[in-house]
């Protein structure tokens, strides 16, 4: 278990800029970043990342928190694995405490399949290096293909001998439980035998966008022709293999520096270019490429350069992958290498200089690049020449940016000698139908719910970024009266940090009544912080908050302001509780919603009070309406209960006291009934 120093010089280290920048390409935006949420499929960037707050918010999903926070939702890290991480990063050493067994228990069956890779990943490189069968058949073959040390080491290649059960046999004695070797796909269980899936063949980790090893791919050294040429994992809790790219964790960075991705098909394609300084490089380890695979390389650059083999036809089945790239709203260009070449052979045969001028001068649009493709087949074939022109009018369909589409029309129309308004007409008759098909789209039903109960509903972070857009109308009424309380109890918490240990001057009202029995109202002014004011009013009252993470942070933050007289904000921001952080984060993150819209008050030269200077109003109007809901909601129970009471004089009675008590309240908040 980590102590508590360590998780405290974590915290104090980690930039969380730094972190999030790691995995999402961030744009200056005043004093914040901005960029695309790495949650959701998204054009316009509503990703923001504080530096001064050390918080980040997406707006997309309403996903917020801390460097931790970012990583256990993206990464799906656990707490302490999010933790190591950050201290790896920072080279901060970790002071452990011993575990329980309830804690060690806890491990979770994911940790462990991580845990059994990364082992599996270290026996492979340290016994390709350092045992004599490793190096003369794992290690020579890598040197006959002419990597370095440093680019086996970058991508921590390796070797698992030829035998049965070497590295079984390796993990079983070091601890490692069987299931997790199996469940990886490491080892292969059958009845009472066990062996290794990758013996005899060289290995190649595939690592998660942050480093974890999620599984391997494993070439054969042998002329076996009943063996796979390459072995991948099979699919597991951990590896998807439509999911992931190979090299992505070692080109995240310099794909976000160069602003551009180079998008190859196999392992040796990707270590040649990182050999021959072309790091922006990932593979699609041999699979078709896949949505989920663009949107990893969208997230750090809009523009991606497909690379393909001089081998047409291996281009034709590879080009469908474009129309995919497109529709995620990228730009691409297409990069076809000289018959009998591909990116190994030519990065291997050129110089760097060389290799990187060559991706310059021969990438082309895709146009250009389907055009001449496609037009070698039709040799002068009018039905054919309309088919190619059909496939490219398909390929501009995809592109959601409507700007993009007419500009690419006007292209296609000057390439293929055809007029722009036959295309926009062919165009149009796609997105029609493709518009028809989505409507025809059945909406799932019966889903089983994925929400916490301890955090507010959806609709309720929906509504409240409505209301600052400006775009709550009446026709949301029922959301409105469900979510009163909601949305009351946050603007309580809102106040409180921000403006909890503020001194403010208040007005209370007193009711006196003179010798006569008349009754006068008279004012009486006094200063109290803001926190003492709310707890006075929410104590006397008895009020507990609806929402248990909002009665959590309440309680913190009283407890804080009047114990310690200082409201400890990166407490709550980094607090292990990841759904007291979501909430601290989404409140103090409201004015960064790059869809807010703000009223220019000071430019029709209306004069508007700083928040500060209307803080007494705020306390009190939030409390008095409160207290009016709940009323409200007490009054409801009350005549549903006076329905079936045989009582009902009595039941009135106290309806008509809560009642009037509404009335005080809403004359409080000078509101017409």
């Amino acid at each position: 278990m980590i102590s508590r120093s360590s998780i405290d010089r974590i915290f104090e280290s980690a930039r969380v800029e730094e972190v999030i920048g790691e995995f999402v390409q961030l744009k200056k935006a005043g004093s914040n970043f901005k960029g695309l949420s790495p949650f959701t499929d998204e054009k316009s960037p509503s990703f923001m990342v504080s530096p001064v707050k050390q918080i980040w918010k997406d707006f997309s999903t309403g996903k917020g928190g801390n460097s931790v926070s970012f990583l256990m939702e993206h990464e799906h890290y656990s707490y302490p694995e999010a933790l190591r991480w950050l201290a790896k990063k920072y080279n901060i050493e970790i002071e452990e405490t011993e575990q329980s067994s309830e804690e060690k228990a806890q491990m979770n069956e994911r940790e462990s399949m991580f845990l059994v890779s990364n082992f599996a990943k270290d026996y492979f490189h340290n016994l390709m290096l350092n045992t004599n069968k490793g190096k003369a058949i794992g290690l020579s073959y890598f040197k006959e293909r002419g990597f370095t040390d440093e680019i086996i080491k970058k991508f921590e290649l390796g070797y698992c001998i030829d035998e049965w059960d070497n590295f079984t046999n390796a993990a079983l004695a070091k601890g490692y439980d069987l299931k997790y070797l199996a469940s990886t796909g490491l080892t292969i269980v059958k009845e009472n035998k066990q062996f290794d899936r990758f013996k005899g063949r060289v290995m190649f980790p595939i690592h998660s966008m942050s480093g974890r090893i999620l599984g391997f791919g494993g070439r054969i050294l042998t002329a076996d022709k009943k063996a796979a040429k390459y072995l991948n994992s099979p699919e597991s809790d951990i590896y998807h293999k439509s999911k992931i790219l190979y090299g992505i964790y070692q080109a995240k960075k310099e794909i976000a520096k160069q602003d551009n991705c180079y998008l190859v098909e196999g392992y040796t394609d990707v270590i040649s270019f990182n050999q021959s300084g072309v790091e922006n490089v990932v593979a699609s380890s041999g699979t078709a490429l896949t949505s989920d695979q663009i949107r990893l390389v969208n997230r750090l650059t809009k523009n991606i350069t497909v690379l393909f083999d001089g081998d047409a036809a291996g281009v034709r089945a590879s080009i469908r992958g474009i129309d995919l790239i497109l529709e995620q709203g990228m730009n691409v260009k297409v990069v076809q290498f000289p018959d009998g070449e591909d990116p190994d052979s030519f990065a291997k045969s050129h110089s760097e200089a060389e290799l990187k001028a060559y991706l310059d001068d021969a990438a082309q649009d895709f146009i250009n690049f389907k055009v001449s493709l496609l037009l070698k087949d039709s040799n002068n074939d009018p039905i054919k020449k309309a088919g190619v022109i059909r496939d490219i009018v398909t390929s501009i369909s995809k592109i959601p940016d409507g700007i993009q589409r007419e500009v690419y029309v006007q292209e296609c129309s000057r390439i293929m000698d055809i007029s722009e308004r036959v295309l926009f007409s062919e165009l149009a008759q796609l997105l029609k139908k493709e518009l028809q098909e989505k409507s025809k789209t059945p909406a799932k039903k019966n889903q089983p719910s994925t929400e916490d109960p301890n955090q507010p509903p959806p609709e309720y972070f929906m509504q409240q970024e409505q209301a600052q857009m400006g775009l709550v109308k009446g026709g949301q009424t029922a959301i409105q009266k469900i979510d009163q309380l909601s949305i009351l109890e946050n603007e309580i918490i809102k106040i409180l940090l921000l403006y909890g240990n503020e001194q403010v001057e208040f007005v209370e009202e007193l009711l006196q009544v003179d010798d006569e029995g008349r009754e006068e109202i008279s004012l009486r002014k006094y200063v109290n912080t803001v926190s003492a004011e709310i707890y006075v009013h929410l104590h006397e009252d008895e009020i507990i908050f609806s929402n248990t993470t909002f009665q959590e942070i309440y309680t913190e933050i009283i407890h804080q302001l009047n114990q310690l007289q200082k409201l400890d904000i990166d407490g709550l921001i980094n607090h292990k509780n990841n759904n007291i952080a979501t909430v601290v984060t989404s409140i103090l993150m409201e004015k960064e919603n790059p869809n807010r819209q703000l009223s220019n008050w000071e430019g029709q030269n209306i004069e508007v009070k700083s928040a500060l200077e209307v803080l007494a109003k705020d306390v009190n109007d939030v409390v008095y309406n409160l207290r009016r809901v709940l009323i409200g909601e007490k009054i409801e129970e009350l005549m549903q209960e006076a329905q079936k009471s045989k009582e009902l004089s009595l039941d009135l009675e106290v309806i008509k006291n809560y009642t009037s008590l509404k009335m005080r309240l809403f004359e409080k908040l000078n509101r017409v009934v």
